[in-house]
This record gives C-alpha cells, structure tokens and sequence, in this order.
C-alpha cells in the first residue's frame, strides 16, 4: 500500500510513496488508486503523457478547475510547486520535488497551485486529470518569477514560447489568480 504523505509546503499537495514488488521477472507498482484522495470527489477523465529531453522546463502552469497527479515512469524531473491560491494558509509557498528513476513518487496537485517540470534526464512523465483539457482554464505564470522563488537550480533551460511569455505573478490579473 502507497504511503500518502501531506506537503509540508504547500497546502493539499500530496505526494505518494508507491510501494514496488519486484522478483526475478521485473517489478509492479500501483501508480494510482483514486481512495488515495478521499478528501476530493473526482473522476478522472482524461491521461495524458509527456515526453522531454534533458534539460527542457515546461510550466509554470495553473488552473482553477482541473487536479493533476503526476508520475514519471522513466526518467528523472524536478516538479516545481507554487500555491497562487489567495485563500490558502500557504499562498506564497513553493517547493520542488524529484519524482522518477529511483523515486517512485506520484504528486497530487490541486487547483490553483502553478506546476512545472525540469527535466533532469530524458523523460516521460505521465499524468491523470479530473476535466477534460479546456483552454479557458489553462494559466500560466513565469517559471523564475523572483516573487515565486521556485528553487529550480537550472541555470538555462530551454523553453516553450508560450512558458517564456508567461507573465510574473504581479501582472495577472485579478480575475485570473486562483
């Protein structure tokens, strides 16, 4: 059984422990059991996948209506954390964790906590959601925004054009912050 441990940064981020069982054949671990999460009703709807290679950051990103819960099946990445959610007793907060080869770790990620990835080798990131992909709930927020302070540790990564325009958090508007 996956142990579900509370981050102590950010308010309503889990990360998992998955428990693997390997012999002589290979290993099997559950990556994901929705009674993990009891705290929130969902479905998920949708999986998608991400393949990038070393040295690629994607995020940071928000949305108002939509969980993620990441794991990386191969490779290794830093996830990037940072709750923009007024109401939360951590807004402000960020944090990383490395998920992947030698880690098998899954994060569940709430509504309007940003979220990014930097790959620290090639990788393929896998990842569950409760909503279908709706553009109008698709945010972004600069990925080294000073007031965020996100502790990547990656000096020039190289980015979408898209992750590049986002904006600092000082200049979302009010509307579109969680």
């Amino acid at each position: 059984m996956a142990e579900i441990i509370a981050s102590p940064h950010i308010d309503g981020v889990k990360i998992v422990r998955l428990k693997a069982f390997s012999d002589e054949r290979g290993r099997f671990l559950e990556t994901f059991r929705k009674d993990w999460f009891p705290e929130r009703s969902w479905e998920i709807v949708q999986t998608n996948r991400s393949d990038s290679r070393a040295g690629v950051l994607r995020g940071l990103h928000y949305h108002f209506r939509q969980v993620d819960y990441w794991y990386v099946p191969h490779g290794r990445i830093r996830v990037g954390l940072a709750d923009l959610r007024r109401a939360s007793p951590t807004v402000g907060a960020s944090q990383v964790i490395e998920i992947g080869d030698g880690l098998d770790l899954g994060v569940f990620i709430p509504p309007g906590v940003a979220h990014g990835f930097y790959a620290l080798t090639d990788a393929t990131l896998t990842y569950l959601v409760d909503n279908y992909y709706d553009g109008t709930d698709e945010f972004g927020v600069a990925w080294d925004d000073p007031e965020l302070a996100v502790p990547w540790d990656a000096a020039a990564p190289v980015l979408s054009g898209r992750d590049r325009a986002n904006p600092r958090l000082a200049n979302i508007p009010a509307a579109h912050r969680p």
